[in-house]
């Protein structure tokens, strides 16, 4: 799972979106990234984010579980609407749902576009380098290494 905030208290607010998420009786965070400062991408005109990823174990199907992801980000006070990708107090993605690759109303996995983007890449090649993206069959190491994208990502 990735996550992200750019509003208020950025690393607050990833924090207790995680706290939240743990508190489930259906899902477990079992491992985090370090948390890294990271550019936008798509809607320029904000502040940079603070981007990680989680590995979480969840007894929900995908549609269940990003059900459930969502419910986390209201509580942290989002909303729908407003510019795609603008800023936002908690956003949570999932980006692989064990091996599956599948889509369903709302969400694909993995997600169609992890492999583009650094500030998924880094974070996520923290927890699990070895991992195989199940349609481009690669590791997350390798769609790091092979990665054109020049946006900035830097510790917290």
């Amino acid at each position: 799972m990735g996550f992200g905030s750019n509003l208020g208290d950025a690393e607050a607010n990833c924090r207790m979106g995680l706290d939240n998420l743990n508190r489930s009786c259906v899902s477990r965070v079992l491992a985090v990234s370090p948390l890294f400062r990271t550019e936008p991408v798509g809607f320029a005109d904000q502040g940079w984010f603070v981007n990680g990823c989680a590995r979480v174990g969840t007894d929900l199907g995908p549609e269940d579980f990003l059900a459930e992801l969502k419910a986390v980000e209201r509580a942290a006070g989002r909303r729908p609407g407003g510019p795609v990708n603008g800023p936002r107090e908690l956003d949570l993605d999932i980006l692989f749902f064990d091996s599956l690759a599948a889509g369903f109303p709302g969400l694909v996995v993995p997600h169609p576009r992890l492999h583009k983007r650094r500030f998924v890449l880094v974070p996520l090649c923290a927890i699990a380098p070895e991992m195989v993206h199940p349609v481009l069959n690669q590791t997350v190491k390798e769609l790091l290494a092979g990665l054109h994208d020049d946006k900035r990502v830097m510790p917290c």
